[in-house]
């Protein structure tokens, strides 16, 4: 029998569709086809870009030249610019504002075909090390409220471009499903004196049906009540509401359960398309003691239809226990 799973943070609905039970080869994956030409995130172009922001690994040189191990340049075709003011205004009931941002990639290694889940450690780290130092840097920008950042992996997820990278956005607002978030664990939090995340990092280590992984800084769980089959958060042990504060041995230890996760999910599921988005506290908050930041990889393996758009409920086909043991048991 199909089964209806609230989410404890957002109250949002689930139906666990056992009756479409999936195995993980029944999940087909559009076969990725190397396009070849010109890519203008690769080394020696890089003047085809707008001037970088960061860049990890030039110990001499110009800027904007080659030999970098990691690349932070502003998206040539931004959703939101950097130069001007915000001019809040109002339109009788309607509210509106300049589109001022921030809009950056991070090109997560100078290797053309390297996947950013088969990035050695020392490599990939410098991609959650770029996600830290960008965010402190864009806080003193008094016009921005919230930093998102996000990957899409494969076409279906919506990348555009085959060259390994990931994209930060610095948003004048705060994003809706940041608010819901946030108002969601402070309401628990009211309620039981405890952070949600942390009650649930402990629910799930006691147990042991979603937890895909762990080490001595983080977890890897299945979340209850996920959107798509083998979705995963990534959860620091130590409750912590901002990813900005995490020092160089957090994120070794953020890079090895990462890589892991990754690998187990490509490994169940060869080339599946995912996106993965950083959840943190608001810039400038200061430490909140109802939120804790952490990573939701969500692989698109299921489409999104009328009933999803209508009724705001995800149909997922596996349940997360399901997708767990799939996940432990697959031979890296």
């Amino acid at each position: 029998m199909p089964e209806l799973r609230k989410d404890p943070i957002l109250g949002r609905w689930i139906i666990i569709a056992q009756e479409r039970g999936k195995r993980p080869t029944d999940f087909l994956v559009e076969e990725t086809k190397v396009k070849g030409g010109f890519c203008p995130l690769c080394p020696g172009h890089e003047r085809t870009t707008p001037d970088e922001v960061l860049v990890y690994g030039r110990d001499q040189g110009q800027a904007n030249t080659p030999g970098w191990e990691l690349r932070v340049v502003p998206n040539k075709y931004p959703a939101l610019v950097i130069e001007g003011e915000l001019d809040k205004q109002g339109e009788g009931l309607y509210d509106r504002m300049n589109g001022i941002g921030a809009h950056e990639v991070i090109i997560e290694s100078p290797s053309h075909h390297k996947s950013f889940t088969y990035l050695e450690p020392e490599e990939m780290i410098l991609t959650f090390r770029a996600f830290r130092d960008r965010i402190r840097d864009l806080a003193k920008d008094q016009r921005f409220s919230y930093v998102m950042v996000f990957k899409n992996f494969g076409k279906a997820a919506g990348a555009s471009l085959e060259h390994s990278h990931s994209q930060l956005v610095a948003l004048p607002i705060l994003p809706r499903m940041v608010s819901s978030e946030l108002d969601g664990s402070l309401s628990y939090y009211r309620y039981k004196d405890r952070c949600v995340f942390c009650d649930i990092i402990r629910q799930e280590l006691q147990q042991d049906i979603r937890l895909v992984c762990e080490n001595s800084a983080f977890v890897t769980l299945a979340p209850y009540a996920p959107r798509s089959p083998f979705e995963m958060w990534i959860m620091p042990r130590r409750h912590s509401s901002n990813y900005a504060d995490q020092d160089e041995g957090s994120l070794e230890l953020l890079t090895d359960i990462f890589s892991q996760s990754l690998r187990r999910l490509d490994a169940c599921i060869p080339n599946a398309p995912f996106n993965f988005v950083l959840h943190t506290q608001p810039l400038r908050s200061g430490p909140l003691e109802h939120y804790h930041w952490h990573f939701e990889i969500v692989p698109k393996l299921t489409s999104i239809a009328g009933f999803e758009w209508g009724t705001g409920f995800y149909i997922n086909p596996m349940p997360p226990e399901e997708t767990c043991t799939y996940l432990k048991e697959v031979s890296l």
